[in-house]
């Protein structure tokens, strides 16, 4: 869908041109890993995936986490991590798709946060998980009908699997992306080995099952948890989805 809107220094492009442009440069980005898969490489990035952003005298700011979009009834909720959220002050917008300054998926606006009662009590590090409802002024149209979306696998195993993970650097226009087996190192929490995963980058998907023509696949798992998401570039962390991230996206769902 083309949006007229434009805010700050964001343009838009056609989204047909947009999905081509992801879909070669996710390739490329794919077929990097045979190569070298202990650092992140910057790509166009995929439809689903995109930072948040502050929004101050309406226009966009600093980008300051990373969040995907996840499939739903309504078709209007992303994912990210909850010390995300918690940082969240005045009006926020998730820009799906960003790539150096331009929104092929328009810019959404965050109308509501939804943040596990152990979070907000005392930030376990095990529920350090967020989901958000965007929308866009003036449209009902869903941003699911627009991005597409990937899954959410909450209650199965996560340890060992092969993901992919999607994350904006604050000091960067472009998305990383990388491909390595988790680990579980302890209870509850998964952990993703590779470079270049720096500030921003939290509340970014662990993507099992991707498929190479879309971009999306099944999210198992979001930058953050323990020492909210890593304390260096090379280890990143995420809780595992369990049963209160279950009962948080229902509650999200239903709108309470």
């Amino acid at each position: 869908m083309a949006t007229a809107l434009t805010v700050g220094v964001i343009a838009t492009v056609a989204p047909a041109s947009a999905a081509g442009n992801i879909a070669t440069g996710f390739v490329r980005a794919i077929r990097h890993f045979g190569s070298n898969s202990r650092n992140g490489q910057a790509f166009t990035g995929t439809p689903a995936t995109g930072p948040l952003f502050a929004i101050s005298g309406g226009k966009l700011k600093q980008h300051f986490c990373t969040a995907s979009v996840i499939d739903s009834p309504h078709g209007d909720l992303v994912i990210t991590a909850a010390h995300c959220a918690t940082s969240m002050s005045g009006t926020i917008a998730f820009v799906p798709g960003y790539d150096g300054g331009t929104a092929p998926y328009g810019v959404w606006t965050v109308t509501k946060v939804y943040l596990d009662q152990a979070w907000k009590s005392a930030q376990n590090p095990d529920d350090d998980v967020a989901f958000l409802r965007v929308s866009q002024q003036g449209s009902e149209v869903p941003i699911e009908d627009v991005t597409g979306a990937d899954k959410l696998a909450t209650g199965v195993p996560a340890s060992r699997q092969l993901v992919q993970v999607i994350g904006y650097p604050d000091s960067a226009n472009q998305p990383t992306i990388c491909q390595n087996w988790l680990k579980e190192p302890m209870t509850d929490q998964l952990e993703f080995d590779c470079g270049a995963y720096t500030d921003g980058t939290s509340g970014g998907p662990f993507l099992a099952d991707v498929d190479t023509a879309t971009g999306q696949g099944t999210v198992i798992g979001v930058i953050g948890g323990y020492e909210q998401g890593g304390d260096t570039p090379q280890v990143s962390y995420s809780a595992v989805l369990g049963t209160n991230v279950a009962a948080l996206f229902k509650t999200a769902v239903a709108g309470d």
